[in-house]
């Protein structure tokens, strides 16, 4: 009797681009940011599907998840958690969570696919 591999899931690795003009990005440090510059490998994030049109956000380089806190802030996690909508404002920093609704500019990026890859969780 042998032991089945742990299940994986398909993802994409993408870049996230925001209608406000930046890429979402992971720090090493935690903090989640906008940034101009696409040529950097903490843009590249792995999108993996867990229902209709929701995914979980997975920074590629650091295996953190985009998470956010109880004051609605931005930071990368070891571990996923509870759903809810994400923003960049027009500079590029990160809106906290309550103030940031579906229909709106902030919240809409478009993914620049990269690779589809095998994502564990």
């Amino acid at each position: 009797m042998s032991l089945s591999p742990e299940p994986q899931l398909k993802g994409i690795v993408t870049k996230l681009f925001c209608r406000q003009g930046f890429y979402l990005q992971a720090n090493p440090d935690g903090s989640i940011q906008g940034t101009p510059e696409d040529t950097s490998s903490f843009t590249h994030f792995n999108l993996i599907p867990v229902g209709l049109c929701v995914v979980t956000i997975q920074s590629a380089k650091l295996g953190h998840y985009v998470a956010m806190n109880a004051e609605g802030l931005l930071y990368s996690s070891r571990r996923s958690g509870r759903a809810w909508y994400m923003g960049l404002d027009k500079e590029g920093r990160v809106m906290k969570g309550n103030r940031v609704k579906k229909t709106k500019a902030a919240a809409h990026f478009v993914p620049k696919l990269l690779e589809v890859a095998a994502c564990r969780i």
